[in-house]
């Protein structure tokens, strides 16, 4: 049985604001993305990175809290979420895309706004 897919949209959500705070490697969640969306939250990692270094703001570990998740299920074996995350300057939304695939769910596609 698929685990509940707000608990992974949940989960995958605060990975990647770890991601785009420089807290967290892409690869640590591979297993839970595709190919495409590794790619993507690779080039967004770089360009936050390259924006950290040009503020030259001073580094530290990010405090990063999980808001509301919703989920809906358009069809069998997808599940679209938007998750609110909080830093301590601001809240963003991450939409993902969650796809079961063997048994899991994976994300196919992930936004940040």
């Amino acid at each position: 049985m698929v685990p509940d897919p707000e608990e992974t949209a949940r989960a995958l959500a605060l990975c990647v604001a770890e991601i785009l705070s420089g807290a967290r490697e892409v690869d640590s969640i591979a297993r839970w993305i595709t190919e495409d969306v590794q790619r993507h939250l690779q080039q967004r990692a770089a360009f936050a990175a390259r924006a950290r270094s040009v503020s030259r703001r001073r580094r530290r570990r990010p405090s990063i809290r999980v808001g509301s998740v919703l989920v809906c299920r358009p069809r069998e074996g997808v599940a679209e979420a938007s998750v609110v995350v909080h830093t301590r300057s601001h809240a963003r939304a991450v939409a993902i895309r969650l796809e079961e695939r063997s048994g899991r769910w994976r994300a196919t596609a992930i936004g940040v706004l």
